[in-house]
């Protein structure tokens, strides 16, 4: 009914239900917070403090402190009537009256508690007393038993008192005739336990009796014990020698041997070169077994690097691991076994043997000898020191023979290998240097892996140098395939196509080239970086070294790799400009042009984006002098402008040489009236335009000057000035030869100066520009040698004209093509012996018909 009722009632019942629930929890709290201000007042009361302590406070003199010790009921009243009105001193007096009701409740309740609390403590009193009273009946009854043993103690003792005497000295005749006993069987003791072998039990026994025996040496009968002993002893020593000298025994039992030789006195200096000669005939078999891994001399062809691999395609530049050379990818034909595995078995047969025999000689002539009756013949000084001796000389041949292995890994490719034999070369030798810390084996190894890698280093960057020498070899037969297939072209074939060619048509263009070339270096020096980057991997040992950490990948990496690489990139580049008559005579002019876009585009990008790489590869810290990125850009810049120069200068020559040929084969004098163009002219502009098509594969178009409407159908100012000296020639008198000279010099004063020879940019009309300056320039030369009729000066001038109608395209100014052509007619009307110019209707005629 009452969960019916309270269903019911819905949220009004759950409300009230709420109230009660917070009426409860009020009620608590405040009986809590009663509880303690009761405690609060009592403590108060008594004047302690939180920890139970008499709390140390001022006391106030106030007479109107109701709290003070100095309160005065009377000076109090007073002052309330004096300064409160009627209902301030009626609230005055319900408040102390609710204060008082208050004090006497919670005084009330502290007797209450008290009391109860007093109660309890009489009774727990009461009980502790009845315990404690059957406690002193049971300590009363142990304490007459303890009296009652001691008196019986007492009786035994004192009846027992006399056979002591005689039963300890019966005691000590008894181990006097066991000692006697075994003094007496010592000898056939020892002689048995030689028999059975048992050296170490016979040498412990001997050693028991031997200070006896040497005491009482001055009786016969210990006499004659003692020089039987000495000669068994003598004869487990000879055994004993024996057995050491032979060496077929284990370690352990040749250890023991020799802790057993030095009880008996034996020489510790003799006995350390015994043990370090024996363990020198196992360890140089080791080396023995090492050795005949190693050929004893590499022969020149074992020492030479095998060729690289060539270029890969352009499909295949992209893969690193692809282009890596495969020098490396079988094992050195001196040897059976890899780097690894002659590493490997150096270290657990030789290095394992020599830190067993470490162990054992500290163990034996120093740890050992430094306690007991040696320690004062300083066996461990001398011990050390032969030790010492010992150990660096088998280290050094082994470190030797690790050497002249790791120097027959010429091949490059695959660097893991040698890195983890040499991390676990490393790694072994610092348990010799825990053995003996002040040995410098560890050190000598860690030189062996320094010199290990820098020798790895000139490995790769030869491996670099002969690949890049391969890939131009390469392209040079790509460039030579157009020739070979009949397309003839100047310089050798480097065109692709006729003059109306785009190259496209070849089966290797020279911007495939240069992505392929470009492309195949860089991923080439990305997979050598690859591998040099193991040197300091983080799980390598000998990387967390100072030199691996600074100088290997600075001067190692950076500067003997990457640096010197692009170096000679550069310089093999300039190579074919300084050697022109050996071998820039025979390079292929496109193979010039190619290499200086090459270089080109190394000191824009890519030299700049190598050497960050290696920065955040390697976390290059310059803290040594490094080469500068600049210093290299420069460099490349150079070799660039130096290639293109040479391109200039090469094709202009082989133009040129055409020219002049057709100017010297001509008879001048005699010739006919020209019909036609010369065919060496239509040549000249066929090779200049297969030359603009070449070189606008790989450079941009560049700045030309605004060309004039009329360009092509120009007439040549010193055409008319020609005819002048050729009309006016026939007044000047033969004592005034001087005044045709003196017109064409000072139409020379006003003309601008053309550097025939200046460099070029790095852009098509400049280059195209300087190869028509070379050509025109040995025209006129070639002119200025020749004697002219007028038939011939006619012809000159239809070539001239047929040239300046095409070559003006191709150059920077108009003006330069002008300006050289005019030279040219003009030289050849001044070496004219009949100087009649051809109309130019008439030239104009010959030519476009040509």
């Amino acid at each position: 009914m009452t969960y019916k009722y309270a269903k019911d009632q819905g949220p009004t019942g759950r409300a009230m239900d709420g109230e009660e629930d917070g009426m409860v929890a009020m009620s608590e709290s405040e009986e809590s917070s009663r509880k303690r201000r009761v405690h609060g007042m009592l403590k108060l009361y008594y004047g302690m403090n939180e920890e139970g302590k008499a709390a140390e406070q001022a006391k106030s003199l106030d007479p109107c402190d109701i709290n003070g010790p100095h309160f005065d009921h009377e000076v109090f009243l007073n002052k309330l009537r004096r300064e409160c009105s009627l209902a301030e001193l009626m609230d005055q007096e319900t408040c102390m009256v609710k204060q008082i009701r208050s004090l006497d409740s919670d005084m009330q309740t502290l007797v209450y508690e008290n009391y109860n609390k007093f109660i309890s403590a009489t009774d727990t009193i009461r009980k502790m007393k009845n315990d404690f009273k059957k406690m002193e009946d049971e300590m009363d009854g142990l304490s007459a038993n303890m009296a009652a043993i001691t008196d019986f103690s007492a009786s035994i003792s004192g009846t027992l008192q006399d056979q002591h005497a005689q039963i300890t000295k019966l005691s000590g005749v008894h181990t006097l005739l066991r000692k006697l006993q075994f003094l007496f069987e010592l000898p056939a003791r020892l002689n048995k336990c030689l028999e059975l072998q048992a050296f170490a039990q016979a040498v412990r026994s001997h050693r028991r009796a031997r200070c006896v025996l040497q005491q009482y040496s001055h009786l016969p009968s210990f006499k004659g014990i003692q020089d039987d002993c000495h000669a068994i002893m003598d004869k487990l020593a000879q055994e004993l020698r024996q057995k050491f000298r032979d060496g077929g025994s284990s370690a352990k039992d040749l250890s023991e041997c020799v802790e057993l030789l030095l009880q008996l006195d034996e020489p510790a200096e003799e006995l350390c070169d015994k043990f370090l000669s024996h363990a020198r005939s196992r360890l140089e078999l080791e080396l023995q077994a090492l050795e005949a891994e190693i050929t004893p001399c590499p022969s020149a062809s074992a020492v030479k690097d095998p060729p690289a691999r060539r270029l890969p395609s352009a499909a295949a530049a992209g893969s690193p691991t692809d282009n890596l050379p495969k020098t490396g990818a079988t094992p050195s034909p001196t040897s059976n076994t890899d780097i690894l595995e002659f590493i490997d078995r150096g270290c657990n047969e030789f290095v394992s043997s020599l830190c067993l025999v470490i162990t054992s000689y500290q163990e034996l002539f120093i740890t050992h000898a430094q306690t007991g009756e040696l320690a004062s013949k300083n066996i461990p000084q001398m011990a050390s020191a032969k030790l010492n001796a010992f150990v660096d000389d088998l280290a050094a041949r082994y470190f030797s023979l690790v050497e002249r292995r790791i120097q027959e890994e010429k091949g490059v490719g695959d660097n893991s290998l040698l890195v983890r034999a040499l991390d676990r070369f490393h790694r072994r030798l610092q348990a010799v240097t825990k053995l003996l810390p002040g040995s410098a084996v560890a050190h000598r190894g860690t030189e062996i892996v320094m010199r290990a890698a820098t020798e790895r280093v000139k490995q790769y960057l030869s491996a670099l140098q002969s690949f890049y020498m391969d890939s131009l070899t390469d392209v040079r037969q790509a460039l030579a395939t157009p020739r070979l297939a009949g397309a003839s072209g100047p310089g050798g074939g480097a065109h692709f196509g006729g003059a109306a060619a785009s190259g496209r048509d070849a089966p290797t263009s020279l911007p495939e080239l240069l992505s392929s070339l470009s492309a195949s270096i860089l991923n080439q020096i990305k997979s050598v970086l690859a591998s040099v980057h193991l040197f300091t991997a983080k799980d390598i040992t000998f990387s967390n070294k100072p030199y691996f950490k600074g100088e290997f990948c600075s001067q190692g990496v950076r500067e003997s790799l990457v640096v010197n690489f692009i170096k000679f990139v550069c310089q093999s580049s300039r190579q074919f400009c300084d050697n022109a008559g050996d071998k820039g005579g025979s390079t292929p002019p496109a193979l010039l042009l190619l290499l200086s876009r090459l270089c080109l585009d190394y000191e824009t990008s890519t030299i700049t984006y190598i050497l960050t790489l290696t920065d955040e590869q390697f976390l290059v810290q310059h803290h040594s002098p490094v080469t500068p990125v600049t210093t290299l850009c420069a460099e490349a810049r150079e070799a660039a402008q130096k290639l293109l120069n040479h391109y200039v200068k090469v094709q202009g020559l082989i133009i040129s040489q055409m020219l002049r040929k057709s100017v010297e084969t001509r008879d001048w004098v005699n010739t006919i009236e020209p019909r036609n163009v010369r065919a060496v002219m239509k040549r000249v502009v066929e090779d200049t335009t297969s030359i603009d098509v070449q070189v606008g594969l790989l450079y941009e178009e560049g700045v030309r000057k605004a060309h004039s409407s009329d360009s092509s159908k120009r007439t040549f100012s010193v055409y008319s000035s020609s005819r002048q000296q050729a009309r006016y020639a026939a007044s000047y008198t033969p004592s005034a030869p001087m005044d045709t000279n003196l017109l064409s010099n000072i139409h020379k004063l006003f003309s601008e100066r053309i550097d025939i020879f200046s460099s070029v940019e790095f852009n098509k009309v400049s280059v195209i520009t300087g190869i028509i300056k070379i050509s025109l320039k040995t025209f006129l030369e070639c002119v200025r040698l020749r004697t002219f009729g007028r038939f011939g000066l006619q012809q000159i001038q239809v070539d001239c004209h047929y040239l300046q109608m095409y070559l003006w395209r191709f150059v920077s100014d108009e003006n330069l093509v002008h300006f050289l052509l005019d030279e040219i007619v003009g030289s050849s009307a001044h070496r004219c012996l009949d100087p009649a110019p051809m109309e130019q209707s008439v030239i104009e005629v010959i030519c476009e018909r040509g």
